[in-house]
């Protein structure tokens, strides 16, 4: 039985982790993009062709969807708009690996919550540490220190994180497939299309960025978040938000590999002390 319970659990568990390598690759990516179409254009060019693939892909039929059902992909669709424009405003102004660290806290802290012991929220003490290592001296290429707007929209990015976790599990338990991901797909997209558009113009409608939408729409949205909603149906909120503790190093690999973003040995240890902190939370969790 225990082998089994193992085999059923190996699938999302390698489904979250690629979806975290995805996700910074395309983040890395996504930044390279900001002097032509700025943050907020380059989030509405994610979820646009992340709405699309999505909807080609799984054929949501939303008249069919009960009341419930629709509260539920609207608050998905909500928790993306927030997440991925704080995140982008955080990019701005912040290394990527700096960003995402902070970023992290959200679904940390969620787990700590769901979990309501002082062992976990230990870990969650211990995660902070290391953020405040990122910010001290040049450790994460932080020369005069971090962007205290940059850590504000981290730090929102953070609640969104956790809302999306909590979210996006109703949705994987109530639609199935991922037409309740496309839906809400589509809602994050409309909300922030306006915004992108009156910051962007007809620069989005440039053929190079239309192509750099799609390439960043399939990393950063269509790909991992697929993924995420599947793992979502066999782990419980707890355990995925903590086995997402390899986003930081995922950033910081993907920052240095693609935006050439050096991360030194002092933002190293503060980015290793979360990813500890997750590693011990789901080492003793028992959900």
């Amino acid at each position: 039985m225990a082998d089994d319970s193992r085999t059923h659990t190996v699938g999302p568990v390698v489904a979250v982790l690629t979806a975290v390598l995805s996700m910074q690759c395309g983040a890395a990516f996504a930044a390279t993009l900001f002097d032509r179409a700025g943050a907020l254009g380059t989030v509405t060019l994610r979820l646009l062709f992340a709405a699309v693939i999505l909807c080609a892909f799984t054929r949501p039929r939303p008249w069919t969807w009960t009341p419930e059902q629709w509260r539920a992909v609207v608050t998905l669709g909500a928790s993306l708009a927030l997440m991925n424009t704080a995140f982008y405003g955080a990019l701005t102004r912040l290394p990527l690996a700096a960003t995402v660290t902070i970023e992290f806290l959200g679904p940390l802290g969620l787990a700590a919550i769901l979990s309501r012991r002082m062992r976990d929220a230990l870990w969650v003490v211990l995660a902070l540490g290391g953020v405040v290592l990122l910010g001290v001296g040049d450790g994460a290429g932080l020369s005069t220190g971090p962007d205290p707007l940059g850590v504000a929209f981290a730090l929102v990015a953070a609640s969104g994180w956790a809302w999306y976790i909590v979210a996006g599990s109703r949705v994987a338990t109530t639609l199935p497939g991922s037409a309740g991901l496309a839906g809400a797909t589509t809602i994050a997209a409309v909300v922030v299309l306006p915004f992108g558009a009156a910051t962007a113009g007809t620069e989005l409608l440039r053929p190079d960025l239309v192509l750099a939408g799609l390439a960043v729409a399939l990393l950063s949205s269509a790909i991992p978040y697929t993924l995420e909603i599947r793992a979502l149906r066999d782990l419980p909120k707890k355990v995925f938000a903590i086995l997402i503790a390899l986003e930081p190093a995922a950033a910081a690999l993907a920052g240095a590999l693609v935006l050439g973003q050096v991360v030194e040995p002092l933002a190293l240890a503060g980015i290793a002390l979360v990813v500890v902190a997750g590693a011990g939370a789901l080492q003793h969790s028992r959900a």
